[in-house]
């Protein structure tokens, strides 16, 4: 993991076409500005993992049956 310090307005560039800009800091809490092309999917975390959870589940053999019953 690469860790940066970066004060308010401050930015990073991540793979040429990713712009994250700190927008504001309030004690514990950190505002983030996230500029990226369309075609790149940005979640936060813990959305990310549940959709994950959620794939994993529809193509496990239960989901697959689910499906099978859906389309009879």
């Amino acid at each position: 993991m690469l860790a940066l310090s970066r004060k308010k307005n401050e930015a990073l560039i991540v793979n040429n076409n990713i712009e994250i800009t700190v927008l504001e800091i309030k004690g514990e809490q950190v505002k983030l500005g996230i500029s990226a092309p369309r075609e790149v999917p940005v979640y936060r975390k813990e959305v990310y993992v549940q959709i994950q959870e959620a794939n994993k589940e529809a193509m496990s053999a239960e989901g697959l049956q689910t499906l099978h019953d859906l389309l009879d």
